[in-house]
C-alpha cells in the first residue's frame, strides 16, 4: 500500500482550533451579561454548537492548512466564509426545530456580528505579533534553495516579499558552474550540490528546498540519499513552470498527491448546484424587475425596422456543444453571403436603436432566457460564434479551455475591459487569459463581484458598437 502524504502541521493550527471553538461561547456569555439576559442551557448549547460548526467549516474550507504561506486578507476571507456557513446551518436547524423564539434576538444578532470580529481580530493580532517577532530576527528559519532556475527564483521572491513568513534565505546552491560565487537577483550562490551536503552537516540552515527541473529525477534521488545523513528538513518543490503548473489545483487520491493541470471547480456536483441555483434565483429576480423594459425594447426593435424581434445565432458553449443565443436585433436584416463580420465603429448595418442597445448592453437581455434554459450562466466566458471559434482555436494556446464551464452573459474579461470588437490576435489572447483566470478561480463570491461591477459600470462601453 502506498503511504499517504501528510500535510505539514504546526502548533498554531491547534491554537486556532482551540480559540475558534471557545470564542463563540465566551462572546455569547459576555453579551448575555451585558444585556441582562438570563443564561440557560440553551445558550450553552448554542455557543458550543456555534464553535463546533465553525471549526468544522474551517476544516472543510482548508483554513487551518498552510496558514503560514497565506496572506492575512486570504485568511480573513476564509474565516468569513466559514462563519457564514456556520450561520446558514444554524438558521436551518432553528427553522427545523422551531426553537428560535427561545433566544433573545438582540443577543443573537449581536453574537453573530461580535463573534465574527473577535475571530478575525485575534487572527490579526497573532499575525502582527508574528510579523514583528520574525522581522526583528527572532526565531526565523534559515532556508537554502537548491536550484537557481525559475522555480527557485520564484520561491525566493515569495519569501522576500513576505517577511511575516519567518524565513530567511541563506543562499542558492546550483551545479551550474557559471553561477558559482555570483549573485542571482541579490542572493548569493554559495556552491554546488556537494557543498550543500557539507553545509547541511554543519547545520548552516534549517531547511532545504529542492527546486530541480522535472528531468532531473536521478539528481534528486542521489541528493536526497546524501542529505539523509543530516538533520536538516528537506522539501521538494516541483517545477511549476515546465507544464504551466503554477496555478493548478492540488488534491489527493487516498494519499496519492494529484495535480489537476487543466481543471475547473465545476467538476464538483455541489459547485454546479450552487452556480445553477445562483443563476436561476438571480435571473428570476432580474426578469421580475425588468420585464416591462424588455417589452418596450422588443416593440421598438419590431417597429424600427423590418425583421424579427430577436437575433438568433449558433454559438459554442459548455464542453464545445452548440446552442442558439438570443439577442435583441440591433442590425437591419442583411445577407453577409456566408461571411461573419463583427460589428465595428460606424457600421452601417446597425440601426439607430440598435446602436443604443449595443452601447448599453441592453441587446444582451434576452440571454436571460438562455440562462433559464441552462445553456448559459449569468457569469462566464462570453460565447463565441462557431466561425470565430474555428478561427481562433488553432491560433491561441489553450483557447478551448474556456468551454470547461458554461458561457456567461457577462464575465471577468468583460469587466476587465475586453469587450466588443476584437481586431488583433493579441487582444483576443488577453481575453482568453481572463476567461481562464475566472475558470481557475471561480467562486460564488467572484460571481457576485462580477455581476455587481457589470451592473454599476457595464451599461456604457466605448468598445461596443
Amino acid at each position: 500500500m502506498l503511504p499517504s502524504i501528510k500535510a505539514e502541521r504546526s502548533g498554531y493550527e491547534w491554537l486556532h482550533r482551540f480559540f475558534d471553538s471557545v470564542f463563540p461561547l465566551l462572546v455569547l456569555l459576555v453579551l448575555t451579561v451585558l444585556y441582562a439576559v438570563e443564561w440557560h442551557d440553551r445558550y450553552s448549547l448554542l455557543g458550543v454548537l456555534g464553535g463546533f460548526l465553525f471549526v468544522t467549516a474551517n476544516q472543510m474550507i482548508g483554513t487551518y492548512n498552510g496558514w503560514r504561506g497565506r496572506s492575512l486578507w486570504t485568511s480573513i476571507s476564509m474565516v468569513s466564509k466559514a462563519w457564514f456557513l456556520t450561520w446558514v446551518v444554524m438558521i436551518i436547524l432553528a427553522f427545523l426545530f422551531k426553537r428560535s423564539s427561545e433566544f433573545s434576538r438582540v443577543v443573537t444578532v449581536g453574537w453573530a456580528l461580535a463573534t465574527f470580529f473577535v475571530l478575525v481580530g485575534y487572527r490579526v493580532l497573532i499575525r502582527l505579533f508574528l510579523r514583528y517577532y520574525w522581522r526583528n530576527g527572532c526565531s526565523f528559519r534559515r532556508i537554502a534553495i537548491v536550484g537557481a532556475g525559475k522555480t527557485g527564483k520564484h520561491l525566493a521572491k515569495v519569501i522576500q516579499n513576505n517577511s511575516y513568513l519567518g524565513y530567511r534565505i541563506v543562499g542558492y546552491y546550483d551545479d551550474n558552474a557559471r553561477l558559482q560565487g555570483r549573485s542571482v537577483e541579490g542572493i548569493e550562490v554559495l556552491g554546488d550540490t556537494d557543498q550543500v551536503c557539507l553545509d547541511a552537516q554543519e547545520r548552516r540552515f534549517d531547511e532545504i528546498y529542492l527546486c530541480f527541473s522535472l528531468e532531473s529525477e536521478k539528481n534528486i534521488i542521489a541528493l536526497l540519499n546524501r542529505l539523509a545523513d543530516s538533520t536538516v528538513l528537506v522539501k521538494y518543490i516541483p517545477d511549476f513552470f515546465a507544464f504551466d503548473l503554477l496555478h493548478s489545483q492540488w488534491s489527493d487520491l487516498k494519499g496519492i498527491p494529484v495535480i489537476s493541470v487543466y481543471d475547473t471547480p465545476m467538476t464538483s456536483g455541489l459547485a454546479r448546484f450552487a452556480k445553477r441555483t445562483e443563476d436561476v434565483v438571480l435571473t428570476v429576480l432580474i426578469l421580475l424587475c425588468i420585464w416591462p423594459l424588455m417589452v418596450l425594447i422588443g416593440l421598438g426593435v419590431k417597429l424600427g425596422s423590418p425583421g424579427p424581434m430577436f437575433f438568433r445565432q449558433e454559438r459554442v458553449g459548455w464542453n464545445g456543444q452548440h446552442f442558439t443565443i438570443l439577442k435583441f436585433r440591433s442590425m437591419v436584416v442583411h445577407d453577409d453571403q456566408g461571411e461573419l463580420r463583427q460589428a465595428s465603429s460606424n457600421d452601417d448595418r446597425v440601426t439607430p436603436l440598435g446602436r443604443l442597445l449595443r452601447k448599453t448592453s441592453l441587446d444582451e437581455l434576452p440571454q436571460l432566457i438562455n440562462v433559464l434554459r441552462g445553456e448559459m450562466s449569468l457569469v462566464g466566458p462570453r460565447p463565441h460564434a462557431v466561425a470565430h471559434h474555428e478561427y481562433y482555436a488553432p491560433l491561441i494556446d489553450k483557447y478551448t479551455q474556456r468551454h470547461l464551464i458554461k458561457p456567461g452573459l457577462t464575465g471577468y474579461a468583460q469587466i476587465s475591459g475586453f469587450r466588443g470588437e476584437t481586431q488583433e490576435l493579441e487582444t483576443m489572447s488577453r481575453r482568453i487569459e481572463m476567461d481562464r483566470y475566472y475558470i481557475n478561480n471561480w467562486s460564488l463570491w467572484l460571481d457576485l463581484k462580477i455581476i455587481t461591477i457589470s451592473a454599476l459600470r457595464g451599461w456604457k462601453d466605448k468598445n461596443a458598437y
